[in-house]
């Protein structure tokens, strides 16, 4: 009888262990993957004060355009 058990005990700890290394290597794998996202994340945000601020600038220099473009058609338009 001890015969039996034996190697059933073994099997079932073997089983167990690949088992636990399998789910170990899918938590591993996730850990990275998720890294990986809050690395990206990291290098292409781009906070809203920041973008705030660039688009003050831009629209800044649209209105100075516009009252160039302004200027250009008032004057030759009186000619």
């Amino acid at each position: 009888m001890p015969e039996i058990i034996v190697p059933i005990i073994i099997a079932m700890a073997t089983g167990f262990g690949v088992f636990g290394q399998k789910i170990h290597n899918r938590i591993t794998d996730l850990d990275k993957r998720i890294d990986g996202i809050q690395l990206r994340v990291a290098q292409e945000y781009v906070a809203k004060a920041d973008l705030a601020e660039v688009v003050d600038r831009v629209e800044q220099h649209m209105i100075r355009i516009e009252n160039k473009l302004d200027r250009i058609v008032l004057t030759s338009s009186k000619y």
